[in-house]
């Protein structure tokens, strides 16, 4: 646990929860929220028992977004205290997107503008059909700069250009066609879901899967050519010659559990 407003558990298996505590104010965050789950985030990454992060939050809203108090505080900084604070966001933001272990978004409710940045940081968002999006900065003279690399990452230029400048909200299911959302579910279904999930995971080798994720950072939007081959050809020879790469091969030819499998 970290301060209130920020829950942080880790059970037997290496599945951590960092939980949004602030139900009363719809999860917005303020300065002080960012940092800890700043925080958050590096000792999770330093923590080599943490197999899978999941991000969640209590009461009917995923996150409002930016907390009204921090908005009024804002509108009186001067330009570096905004740069000082738009760095901070930034720095939470990469963290969470750079975790080495998955990362699974449960969306249960409304999810507006920074919010939408935490999510499109996660590898996975299992959302139910009463999540909603927006990307509302608009409406109050403001653009969403500091989350625009994750969200158009998820989303796409072309869907980004939309939303970004319209402010519209949308569901579950046009999320989860744009790309922002994995699968939606029933309400009643979320943790259920989300504990599948995390149970296929779990039957991964941790190793691999941190690899994977870096795969795709590395070679997203590169150039098929010799460079590009030989550097995947090297990643994979790497693995396979790699203590889990030969455990995982072995227990796959013996037709039995990895040793990462805890029974």
């Amino acid at each position: 646990m970290m301060n209130k407003a920020v829950l942080v558990e880790i059970d037997s298996q290496g599945v951590a929860t960092v939980c949004l505590n602030r139900a009363d104010k719809h999860n917005a965050f303020d300065d002080d929220m960012i940092a800890t789950l700043s925080e958050a985030f590096a000792a999770l990454a330093e923590n080599a028992a943490v197999r899978v992060v999941v991000l969640r939050s209590e009461g009917k809203s995923f996150s409002a977004g930016a907390d009204l108090n921090w908005m009024k505080r804002m509108a009186s900084y001067s330009r570096e205290d905004n740069l000082h604070d738009a760095q901070a966001l930034a720095e939470m933001l990469k963290r969470l997107n750079n975790l080495p272990v998955p990362t699974i978004a449960r969306v249960q409710g409304a999810a507006f503008g920074g919010a939408v940045g935490l999510v499109s940081c996660c590898d996975i968002t299992i959302a139910t059909e009463r999540a909603s999006f927006c990307l509302s900065e608009v409406k109050i003279g403001l653009t969403p700069a500091t989350i625009s690399p994750y969200v158009v990452a998820a989303i796409g230029p072309r869907a980004s250009r939309r939303y970004f400048i319209s402010a519209e909200r949308f569901g579950a299911v046009k999320a989860e066609q744009l790309g922002l959302v994995s699968e939606v579910c029933d309400t009643a279904q979320l943790d259920d879901r989300i504990g599948e999930v995390v149970k296929n995971l779990l039957a991964n080798s941790p190793i691999a899967m941190m690899q994977a994720k870096q795969l795709v950072r590395d070679v997203a939007h590169q150039s098929i050519d010799e460079t590009l081959i030989s550097d995947t050809c090297e990643r994979i020879a790497n693995i396979r010659v790699s203590s889990e790469g030969q455990e995982g091969l072995s227990a796959f030819l013996e037709k039995r559990s990895p040793a990462w499998i805890k029974e």
